[in-house]
């Protein structure tokens, strides 16, 4: 904590701002630095140039353990979040007003806060909850720093909160993905805390109550244990998927198959304090569907590989749009179960990778030879097909590297096929 660090610590941080940590640590602590402090501000500064590049950038900000900028949302998302929520002002919250004298806006899990500096911003009053002392001790030393000068603190849980039964125009609430012994749960229920048990009060508590949750959990199970789901929005960054966000409110139930889903992949461009939904970036446009709309869409499968693939990005696999992709975009899928598509025109609009297929071959050894000639060397990826990258490597004796690409993949009709493709723009 800033008032814990003594001079001499602060000099050591400053120094030593680009060395390794681990090699730091090997070294006996100079006089009077607090060696502990140091390694964790150092390694913490380190980690936020990459994720959280504004808050890298600010002077005297401090930073919690590892594992907790492990786990809290990017500038990217962060962002996304306040996205939606002005979204949702605008169409289903009119009463909810910029500076309104009577906004208000509680995080119960709000960590290190990125999410709760990105939304805060739009209510009058804000409450940040933590249950974890250090957490909120930082809170109060670097929220003031980010813009929130009259932001609350509270160090309590969730539970403690909502039995004060406090009247919010927005909660936020992300639970932990952990079991007591540090291992990775599949199923919301087993998420602390636990909001299956706790939906209840937070719709009764607020009118709109934001979820965050794992891409690991089970999305569909997730929507069946809980009531009042108005919307879904699949975020991926860079081409991986990062986080599910279910908006939940007190408004009239809507069928599980006719909540809308929104697919987004966002860009890694920094997203600056304060944010604002102009520094909104995205790889691609958001594609939003429903499930029974996708139910409903038809299977167009290719007969053939055209002169293009393309690749949804990991937010459009996760929620399972397959179908609706035929229906929105002139292309056809490879097969059932192979999530490549395919089509003889460049689709520069298509919600992923594009691949411009520069020839193919199947896996019969003659045909190999000739396709592949004299390459040793390629990136290679396997969709749909029955070997691994590194199995199928062994096979095609490549090594890793070169200009060239392969994916190895099967048709509807059940042909193993090699192709070597170049990335489109």
């Amino acid at each position: 904590m800033a008032e814990h660090l003594n001079p001499a610590t602060l000099d050591f941080i400053r120094q030593h701002a680009s060395d390794d940590v681990r090699q730091l640590a090997l070294h006996r602590a100079p006089a009077e630095v607090d060696m502990r402090a140091a390694l964790q501000q150092i390694e913490g500064r380190q980690l936020a140039a990459r994720k959280l590049p504004s808050c890298a950038a600010t002077d005297g900000l401090l930073f919690p353990p590892r594992l907790s900028l492990e786990q809290c949302s990017s500038e990217a998302t962060a962002a996304y979040k306040r996205h939606i929520i002005e979204q949702a002002h605008r169409r289903s919250s009119p009463h909810i007003s910029n500076g309104s004298a009577t906004s208000f806006f509680i995080d119960l899990t709000a960590g290190f806060g990125i999410d709760f500096v990105a939304i805060a911003p739009l209510f009058n009053r804000a409450l940040y909850v933590d249950s974890n002392p250090e957490l909120c001790t930082l809170a109060r030393h670097n929220l003031p720093l980010l813009g929130l000068t009259s932001a609350a603190v509270r160090c309590a849980t969730a539970q403690d909160i909502l039995k004060e039964s406090p009247q919010a125009e927005l909660i936020f609430i992300d639970p932990a993905r952990r079991d007591s012994a540090g291992h990775k749960v599949a199923l919301i229920e087993d998420c602390s805390p636990d909001i299956c048990v706790l939906q209840t009060y937070l719709r009764s508590a607020a009118h709109l109550v934001l979820i965050k949750l794992s891409p690991m959990l089970d999305l569909t199970a997730a929507l069946r244990a809980l009531q009042g789901i108005q919307q879904v929005h699949v975020v991926s960054v860079g081409g991986e998927c990062k986080e599910l966000l279910l908006l939940m409110s007190s408004s009239p139930e809507i069928p599980i198959d006719d909540i809308p889903i929104t697919c987004i992949d966002l860009s890694t461009q920094p997203h600056p304090l304060p944010y604002s939904a102009s520094d909104l970036t995205t790889q691609q446009p958001a594609l939003s569907f429903t499930r029974s709309e996708e139910a409903a869409a038809p299977l167009v499968l290719a007969n053939s590989i055209a002169s293009f693939i393309f690749e949804p990005h990991a937010s459009i696999l996760k929620a399972g749009a397959f179908r609706t992709l035929c229906q929105r975009f002139p292309v056809r899928k490879l097969s059932v179960d192979t999530h490549l598509y395919t089509s003889d025109s460049l689709i520069s609009d298509f919600p992923g990778r594009t691949w411009r297929v520069l020839g193919h071959s199947s896996f019969s050894k003659r045909d190999l030879r000739t396709f592949l000639g004299d390459t040793r060397a390629a990136e290679l990826s396997v969709r749909g097909f029955p070997l691994s990258v590194t199995a199928l490597r062994k096979q095609l004796r490549l090594s890793e590297g070169g200009q060239t690409h392969f994916i190895a993949t099967t048709l509807a009709d059940g042909q193993r096929r090699l192709l070597r493709v170049e990335r489109s723009a």
